[in-house]
């Protein structure tokens, strides 16, 4: 079964006032996550890949250096190339009405999602995202990932005319990922809508029945195993993990949270230790689909009660010692 490892980068400021005077803290918290303990924003995120041997691939947003200019983005951009992983396009079009220059005519009011766009601003939006992400450095760019996974079918069309032809942004515990696709979206496994292969992220049901996106903020370290281990004995091709570059970092802090770390050390150490089961792989042009390699699959991945109630012990705990 191959696995992504994917990691959406964005930077926030906390709030869209006062932006220029919050943005240096607020860069360096995002991108390296500073304290006495390390970086554990991207810095650290790339080290334990790299100790266990395998590889990322980073959706970086790149829309916030139309405010903010392409040498914070190269910035990003050195960091995980020089550590070895694939960077391909993240986009949350919340920095739209921020930019200093207008990406589209329509700007002057804030919409947060990519779905909220039409058509043609949507191919805007996507190419200006491409050509800044490129002008900084990541090479070739193949696949999307919208951000809050928020696609409409326009957003498909989009990609097409950009040459992007692998989308994972559908997630089906996001209400806003898809919302207009109906039977289009017949599965959780890799399908091909409107000429883009499209990767779900991987869904699971929890040990109390319910779904759950395969994030590693939202998961228990044992749950992330028993959901890989069902998604392979079912016959599963693709299992996508999520994270982000804040998701070792306690809330509003540069403070790791290290019940996070120990979760992701430990799927990391689990991948790198069944290689002969897990592929784990980036998003290159051989994964583009053909139609009569679509499979569906009636079982849901899933974990065991004892690891979901870990994982509300573990949040438990999280917040007590915010």
């Amino acid at each position: 079964m191959n696995v992504y490892l994917t990691f959406d980068i964005e930077v926030w400021c906390n709030g869209w006032e006062n932006l220029d005077q919050a943005f240096p803290g607020s860069f360096d918290r995002y991108v390296y996550g500073r304290s006495a303990h390390g970086e554990y924003a991207l810095p650290e995120t790339l080290a334990i890949l790299n100790r266990h041997g395998l590889l990322g691939v980073f959706f970086v947003e790149p829309l916030f250096a139309t405010r903010f200019g392409l040498p914070a983005l190269e910035t990003i951009v050195r960091l995980i190339r020089d550590a070895g992983h694939e960077i391909q396009l993240h986009l949350h079009p919340e920095w739209t009405d921020e930019a200093l220059d207008p990406i589209i005519a329509d700007c002057k009011v804030k919409r947060q999602h990519l779905c909220y766009y039409t058509l043609d601003e949507q191919v805007a939006l996507i190419a200006r995202g491409r050509e800044l992400l490129e002008a900084a450095g990541s090479g070739p760019l193949t696949a999307f990932r919208a951000g809050s996974f928020a696609v409409n079918r326009d957003s498909y069309a989009a990609l097409r005319r950009n040459g992007l032809m692998l989308d994972t942004s559908l997630n089906r515990c996001h209400a806003v990922s898809g919302a207009d696709l109906g039977k289009a979206w017949p599965s959780d496994s890799p399908f091909i809508i409107d000429g883009v292969s499209t990767y779900p992220v991987t869904v699971f049901k929890d040990g109390f029945g319910k779904l759950r996106p395969a994030q590693v903020g939202a998961c228990s370290a044992s749950e992330m195993r028993e959901a890989l281990a069902t998604a392979a004995d079912a016959g599963h091709a693709a299992f996508v993990i999520v994270s982000h570059n804040f998701e070792m970092l306690k809330a509003g802090s540069s403070e790791p949270d290290w019940i996070v770390a120990r979760r992701f050390e430990a799927l990391c150490a689990h991948l790198a230790a069944h290689r002969e089961r897990y592929t784990v792989r980036g998003f290159g042009a051989d994964l583009e689909l053909r139609t009569d390699s679509v499979a569906t699959h009636d079982e849901w991945p899933h974990a065991q009660m004892l690891s979901t109630a870990q994982r509300h012990i573990e949040q438990l705990q999280r917040r007590l010692h915010l």
